[in-house]
């Protein structure tokens, strides 16, 4: 087991933000520090495994030039790994743009401020799936 990633600080100069994806949730708080990211008290190596969802919650840092000026604090629940790793990504851009108003057009300009409104369509009464229907029969 890894051991526990702890950030200190008072949280008094924090910038929140909040990012969803599917059905995922992601609490950020950005301050200042040496580059240090926590996610559910794991680092971020530990937490995702994938070299592509490590990409995408580092895409907002690395294209604003933050990534060794902050310290990222995350608490993200729900949905899968790709969705958490989405709902990271966004609140972290969230997050970014309180810290320092000035980096907007970057992350506008870089889609990251939008968020993916794909879900999961709901199943259908008397269909196996959303619009999987049941094998058709001929006798």
């Amino acid at each position: 087991m890894a051991e526990k990633v702890i950030i200190e600080g008072k949280g008094t100069n924090d910038s929140l933000g909040t990012g969803r994806r599917k059905t995922a949730v992601a609490r950020v708080r950005i301050r200042p520090g040496q580059g240090r990211i926590a996610i559910n008290g794991r680092s971020l190596e530990d937490y995702f495994n994938n070299t592509q969802h490590r990409n995408a919650v580092l895409a907002p840092l690395l294209e604003t030039g933050k990534k060794e000026e902050v310290d990222v604090i995350i608490r993200v629940s729900g949905g899968g790994i790709t969705g958490q790793s989405g709902a990271c990504k966004l609140g972290i851009a969230r997050a970014l743009r309180i810290y320092d108003a000035g980096l907007y057009e970057i992350l506008k300009g870089r889609n990251l401020l939008t968020r993916d409104s794909r879900m999961v369509e709901r199943k259908k009464f008397g269909l196996r799936k959303a619009r999987r229907a049941t094998q058709f029969s001929k006798r």
